[in-house]
C-alpha cells in the first residue's frame, strides 16, 4: 500500500485529487493538509510514502514545505501539483529535492502512475511539464537541445536505456523488469548518471533528456 498525504488549500481540488487516488486500491490517502506548514506536520507524524504539495499555499508555500520535508522526513517523496500559470515556481522547484510535477488539469491516469513512479523510486514529469519547464529555462530552443545531447553523449546504450525509461514514468522496479536485471542495478546506473552530470535529482535528469530529445515529446 502507497500511504499519501495530499497538501492543497483549496478543498475541492483536495477532495478530487482524493478521489482519483481511492481509484487505485494500492493508495491510500492518510492525510490532507490545508497549507504547507500543516503538511510538515502531518508528515512527521503520518511518514507518508508520497507528499501531494500545491506550489502556492498559505502560512509555507509549497517550495519551502518541500525543502522542510527533504530535511525531517527524507524517506517521503514529494511531488508538486501546480498549473500552467506557475511556470517560475517550477523553474525554482528543480533544485528542491522534489520527485515530480503535475498538473491538476492532467489525465487522472497520468496521477495515479506518478504516485505510484515516485513511490518505487522513480520521477514524475509530464511531458507538457516538461516542455514547459525547458521554455521557462529561457535560452534558444535547438541551442539548448544540441547542449543537452552533448552533455548526455558520454552515457553508455544502457545508461540511456533507463534514463529514457525513467522519464517514461516507470519506477526502478519496473525499470529492472523491462531491463532483465536487478532493482539494485538501476539504482546503481541512476546514481553513476547523476554524478557524472553534475546533477541533483532525477527530476533535472529527466528534463535534460526531454531537452536532448531522447524522450518523445508527447
Amino acid at each position: 500500500m502507497i500511504r499519501v498525504l495530499l497538501a492543497d488549500d483549496e478543498t475541492m481540488i483536495r477532495a478530487g485529487v482524493r478521489a482519483i487516488l481511492a481509484t487505485d486500491p494500492g493508495i491510500e490517502v492518510v492525510a490532507e493538509a490545508g497549507d504547507g506548514h500543516e503538511a510538515v506536520e502531518l508528515a512527521r507524524e503520518h511518514r507518508p510514502d508520497v507528499v501531494l504539495l500545491d506550489i502556492r499555499m498559505p502560512r509555507l508555500d509549497g517550495l519551502v514545505a518541500a525543502e522542510e520535508l527533504r530535511a525531517t522526513v527524507p524517506g517521503a517523496a514529494v511531488v508538486m501539483l501546480t498549473t500552467f500559470s506557475e511556470d517560475a515556481y517550477i523553474a525554482r522547484a528543480l533544485g528542491s529535492g522534489v520527485s515530480g510535477f503535475l498538473l491538476k488539469s492532467g489525465d487522472p491516469r497520468e496521477l495515479i502512475a506518478g504516485i505510484r513512479a515516485v513511490a518505487g523510486g522513480g520521477a514524475a514529469l509530464s511531458p507538457t511539464v516538461a516542455r514547459r519547464v525547458i521554455d521557462t529555462l529561457g535560452g534558444e530552443r535547438f541551442t539548448r537541445a544540441a547542449e543537452a545531447r552533448s552533455r548526455l553523449e558520454p552515457l553508455t546504450g544502457r545508461e540511456r536505456e533507463v534514463v529514457a525509461l525513467l522519464c517514461a514514468g516507470l519506477s526502478n522496479q519496473e525499470i529492472a523488469d523491462r531491463m532483465y536485471v536487478v532493482e539494485g542495478t538501476v539504482k546503481a546506473h541512476v546514481s553513476a548518471v547523476l554524478g557524472r552530470l553534475g546533477l541533483r535529482n532525477r527530476v533535472q535528469l529527466a528534463v535534460l533528456a526531454y531537452e536532448a530529445g531522447l524522450v518523445p515529446d508527447a
